[in-house]
């Protein structure tokens, strides 16, 4: 019942949406321990926690179902001044999106590619567009979808155990979660390198690259979460002020270098090339060490994942982050109906774990425009409405 009324949410007026809110609030037993998300309210703050550790804290449509109206709740809530995110089991934020399930859902035909895809970029843009201070403590694993937990909120909190990285390019994905409007929002060039090669940031580099707002010692994420919730009716100013009393403490080892700096020089070049074939002939000719280890990597990827994730930052660059969603929503579905690489790199990476992918097209060249205006086709009745 709760489940089936949530499903209407987004067609329901405000009033009756709320109504329906707080019906499934009063039938969910949210504190369960065993429960895939916990949602407590515990002072001013409200606190979701990703609860799946076995899972690297991967969510599923149900956690996006109860997450969703939850946030919504709570940026109603006048007892309510700042929502924490944080995740269990000290290895994972949150390794992604249930991927294998959507992957056997869209060999069949079934709505999960549609719904997950929708219900996912929906909680996006409410965090995005938050009007309670929002805070991610992105402590172990951050990537893909845990990176749309994180990422458009108010502020993110790296530790020295996160592990960031939009690695879809390898499973014939792209980074979607809002990835075309904060990738290529970073400094240079780095979120055009980010997303087509995958690359890893680790630690205080994700703070350095500007993914994270905060670093924090994860030893210490459990009193920043204390003083956090301690806080009498917090502004964003206070929580800014809290978190970067944290930060201060954490400056010990602050003067390191980036561990992209040395290459920033290359990567702005290299990587802004108009196409995919310019950006590959840039590195052959470049021909140092690094740009052959780009090409090495290019190399494994989904050509048709590089191509369409060009053109979805380099237009992404210029939208709001609701018409990134609905662009990225359209290109969801062209990988679930119209390109074969995303059922063979989920098979090569995830399920048969070969790591042998063989995609179609094989080459860049044979990855026609044509073939990639297909991915930003209007959906009519079906586009994500924001």
């Amino acid at each position: 019942m709760a489940v089936r009324a949530l499903r209407a949410l987004p067609r329901l007026k405000p009033f009756n949406r709320l109504q329906v809110i707080l019906q499934h609030l009063k039938m969910s037993k949210h504190t369960d321990s065993t429960a895939e998300v916990l949602l407590e309210k515990r002072g001013g703050a409200g606190v979701i926690t990703l609860n799946r550790p076995k899972a690297l804290n991967a969510f599923n449509l149900s956690m996006i179902r109860q997450i969703y109206p939850q946030i919504k709740m709570w940026e109603q809530d006048p007892e309510t001044f700042l929502i924490i995110i944080k995740g269990t089991g000290g290895k994972a934020f949150c390794a992604g999106g249930d991927i294998k399930a959507i992957t056997e859902a869209g060999k069949v035909g079934g709505r999960l590619t549609q719904d997950f895809f929708r219900e996912e970029y929906t909680l996006n843009n409410t965090i995005g567009t938050c009007k309670k201070p929002y805070v991610a403590l992105i402590d172990g694993i951050t990537m893909g979808g845990g990176v749309g937990l994180s990422v458009h909120g108010h502020f993110r909190v790296a530790t020295e155990k996160t592990l960031f990285a939009m690695p879809e390019t390898a499973i014939g994905l792209f980074p979607d979660v809002g990835g075309g409007y904060f990738l290529p929002r970073l400094s240079g060039k780095i979120g055009y390198y980010l997303a087509l090669t995958g690359f890893r940031l680790k630690g205080r580099d994700v703070l350095k690259a500007g993914i994270a707002t905060h670093f924090v010692e994860s030893e210490k994420l459990p009193a920043l979460e204390k003083d956090l919730i301690a806080l009498k009716s917090p502004s964003t100013e206070n929580i800014a002020d809290l978190l970067n009393s944290y930060h201060a403490k954490s400056e010990d080892d602050q003067e390191k270098e980036f561990v992209l700096d040395k290459h920033m020089e290359k990567i702005n070049s290299l990587f802004s090339a108009n196409s995919m074939e310019e950006i590959v002939k840039k590195l052959k000719q470049d021909g140092s060490p690094f740009a052959i280890k780009q090409l090495e990597t290019i190399n494994k990827m989904s050509p048709t994942s590089l191509k369409i994730t060009l053109r979805q930052l380099r237009e992404g660059a210029s939208m709001s982050l609701q018409d990134v969603l609905t662009m990225e929503y359209r290109m969801s579905q062209a990988c679930m109906v119209k390109s074969h690489d995303f059922y063979e790199g989920v098979r090569a990476v995830l399920i048969d774990k070969d790591q042998s992918p063989r995609w179609n097209p094989a080459a860049l060249e044979e990855v026609s425009d044509e073939f990639v205006d297909d991915f930003f086709k209007p959906l009519g009745s079906n586009d994500l409405k924001l």
